[in-house]
């Protein structure tokens, strides 16, 4: 049963589907239709419709002690389906295990030859049954399944005549109220219909069961939908005549127009749900004029069964975060190892992203990150890099006698020896800074990594020879101090400052609309890391896995450097 997790929680085919080799082996009839295959697994036939009746009538006795006769020529109805629906009215009518004191009414509109809505009903809940049928044939066995299981002081099938709903069914009795009204009706308009011609997605997979059933059963003048909407306005009639009113439905189309005839007609209560057996999906839809009634809830409108995704994952080696630990003590900040140095490290490379990020509580041996992506900014970086390298080159130079005086005026004795101390300098304080604030920067024993520390990338090769060098895998800005170009490296320098200080102003205060937020959670596995990224919400998942792609090639380029 493809959808037996979706069955309702107090069906007993949830959890424990038929077992066909023992009933095979308890009930003669049974055995005759069922198959085992060379692996001794046994099967059913569900195309072969007296395959399907041995099944039905084999459940209700093994499971309720219920015996009762099927034609072919009519309705062969599943039990756990069915057993879904009278478990869905025991919740719209609050119905407990120790309330089968209290004597509980409701009709069956169309209890077809089987009867078995009725049958369960009463065997289970002790409820009494007013049960209608149109049809001759059915009629008579209706009336005989429930003579032949002493039912009969429950259960009262009467024949009703043609396009009787409610209305005719309860002239007779006007004193009494119904607690509720059950309804399995034709789903189909004409024979195309029934046949899937015109109904039917082409793309769904063809039924994996037999379709029995009388006319009366199966089509009626505008289907399942105008069938309903008749039941609707007999209960805009009867009103609190019953407290629940019910109909099962075929196509979940059915449901929204359905919902909307309630809503303008101005019923107080309504609400619906789903059953499931197989790969069988109904809908029932309730409504009621009480106001005392408790109104379940309808299912969620996910899929109950849609497995959780998989989150995106890539693995650090030992050496790798080894690697990653001694940059950082290069860079003067604190030796962290394990999974500490390896999100510090992420950190910071999202933080130059500018997507927002903060540390939350997570497990031992586990570090998490809430991220919130506010712009794409790791698609095509190297390009706008680039670009903003070109722009920086074609700042005007200033007047050489302006730039000469400059020098001569910042030239001092300790001028050999001032220009790697102040490039020293600036370094280490742009690496390690005092932490920011919580989910700002990336943090190791109090200092953080800083924004010009990534890997080559973060700097393009264009500038390497003019005004870089490399330094244990990192770049770092030349100082100023001493270059020819004293006016115009100054303004480059402020530029790159100033643009720095915006990444950090911007994951300061980024609010807004954003692409997608997701947790990356940093576990330690024996002596490896193993990075997860797990898809919260947003607008599309790819950009979680360009993301994770990014971080990942940016971790690989610091230990290869």
């Amino acid at each position: 049963m493809a959808l037996s997790k979706s069955m309702h929680a107090r069906n007993r085919y949830k959890d424990k589907p038929p077992d066909f080799a023992y009933l095979a082996s308890k009930y003669p009839h049974f055995k005759q239709h069922v198959q085992m295959n060379l692996n001794g697994r046994v099967s059913l036939n569900f195309k072969d419709p007296e395959a399907v009746r041995a099944l039905t009538c084999t459940l209700l006795k093994e499971d309720f002690g219920l015996s009762i006769d099927i034609p072919l020529e009519r309705l062969i109805p599943t039990v756990p389906l069915r057993l879904n629906y009278i478990h869905w009215v025991e919740d719209l009518i609050g119905h407990q295990e120790s309330d089968r004191s209290t004597l509980r009414r409701g009709i069956d509109i169309g209890t077809g030859a089987s009867c078995i809505y009725p049958l369960l009903g009463a065997t289970l809940n002790g409820w009494y049954f007013l049960a209608t049928e149109v049809d001759d044939m059915c009629f008579n066995y209706a009336k005989k399944n429930v003579e032949q299981n002493n039912l009969s002081d429950l259960i009262k099938v009467v024949k009703v005549p043609q396009k009787t709903l409610l209305m005719d069914a309860l002239k007779e009795e006007s004193e009494i109220i119904y607690d509720f009204c059950m309804c399995n009706p034709p789903f189909f308009a004409n024979q195309l219909e029934a046949k899937g011609i015109n109904s039917r997605n082409p793309r769904r997979p063809p039924p994996s069961s037999v379709n029995t059933g009388g006319i009366t059963e199966i089509m009626a003048e505008g289907g399942e939908l105008e069938f309903v909407k008749r039941i609707i306005h007999d209960s805009l009639q009867l009103k609190k005549r019953l407290r629940w009113y019910s109909c099962m439905l075929g196509k979940k189309c059915s449901l929204a127009p359905l919902k909307k005839e309630l809503r303008i007609q101005g019923v107080p209560k309504v609400t619906f749900t789903e059953f499931c057996q197989g790969r069988t999906m109904r809908w029932a839809l309730a409504w009621s004029f009480y106001d005392d009634v408790t109104v379940p809830s309808p299912p969620s409108k996910r899929r109950k069964l849609e497995k959780p995704r998989k989150p995106i994952t890539f693995v650090v080696l030992e050496s790798m975060m080894k690697e990653l630990a001694l940059k950082a003590a290069s860079l003067g900040c604190e030796t962290v190892e394990g999974t500490v140095v390896l999100t510090t490290w992420i950190e910071k490379i999202l933080t130059d992203l500018k997507v927002q990020h903060k540390r939350v509580p997570c497990g031992n041996e586990e570090v998490s990150l809430f991220l919130t992506a506010i712009e794409n900014s790791w698609i095509h970086l190297r390009r706008r890099k680039r670009e903003r390298v070109r722009q920086l080159r074609e700042v005007p130079r200033a007047p050489e006698d302006v730039i000469q005086a400059l020098e001569e005026k910042k030239a001092t004795p300790r001028e050999s020896g001032s220009s790697q101390d102040v490039a020293q300098a600036t370094e280490e304080s742009a690496l390690c800074r005092p932490a920011l604030s919580e989910g700002e920067s990336a943090t190791v024993g109090g200092h953080c990594l800083g924004q010009e520390s990534l890997s080559q990338e973060e700097i393009p090769e264009a500038m390497g020879d003019e005004r870089s060098e490399e330094r244990g895998g990192m770049v770092v800005v030349e100082s100023c101090t001493g270059s020819n170009n004293g006016a115009q490296d100054q303004e480059t320098s402020e530029q790159l400052g100033s643009a720095v200080g915006e990444k950090v102003k911007h994951l300061q205060g980024a609010t807004g609309p954003y692409l997608f937020k997701c947790l990356i959670k940093v576990k330690k596995e024996v002596d490896d890391a193993l990075i997860e990224m797990h898809w919260v919400a947003g607008q599309n998942r790819d950009l979680m896995n360009q993301l994770c792609t990014y971080i990942r090639n940016q971790i690989f380029r610091l230990v290869a450097s």
